[in-house]
């Protein structure tokens, strides 16, 4: 029989495991100092991250706020200018409905009678205006001349339409109320 033979396996140390260390006091106080150290370093990046995050945020709320402001501006002056607009649409129809009536009047037997008395009434009530405003008055050679006090006040309403055509107060005044 052959003979066996035994080799012994080399032995390895494969890991270290240290289980206390006590450094000496001095060593000891200068790695509490470095950890203390750290922690106030990352104490202080994080305030100033943080406020430099409060600032941004604060920037950008001022800047949201002036947007939404001119926005809301922008939007106003829209909406007035659309609103102005319908006013003068609906006061252009109702001008130009007004007017067709008042031709289709004149069509009509006796029309230019009622409106030679329309403007005989305005022509009073504008003297009228006139005496309460005014100690010195102008009044018609024949009051009871309907014709002829609205050939007259067609007449001062072709000088004044004239007069306010050459300059106003320069020409010789303007019919002010």
């Amino acid at each position: 029989m052959p003979a066996l033979h035994w080799s012994r396996p080399s032995r390895r140390c494969l890991r270290y495991e240290i289980r206390d260390i006590s450094p000496p006091a001095p060593v000891q106080r200068a790695m509490e100092m470095q950890a203390e150290a750290e922690r106030r370093k990352r104490a202080q990046i994080l305030e100033s991250e943080g406020e430099q995050q409060s600032v941004i945020n604060r920037a950008e709320a001022a800047k949201r706020d002036i947007v939404l402001r001119s926005e809301a501006h922008r939007q106003e002056r829209a909406n007035a200018a659309q609103g102005e607009a319908e006013y003068l649409r609906t006061t252009a129809e109702a001008t130009a409905a007004s007017l067709e009536r008042v031709a289709a009047a004149f069509k009509a037997e006796g029309a230019a009678d009622a409106a030679s008395l329309r403007v005989a009434e305005q022509y009073v009530e504008a003297f009228a205006k006139l005496a309460s405003t005014s100690s010195t008055m102008l009044l018609p050679g024949n009051p009871a001349d309907a014709s002829g006090m609205v050939a007259q006040a067609l007449g001062v309403f072709k000088h004044v339409g004239a007069g306010q055509a050459l300059g106003g107060a320069a020409a010789g005044g303007g019919a002010r109320e």
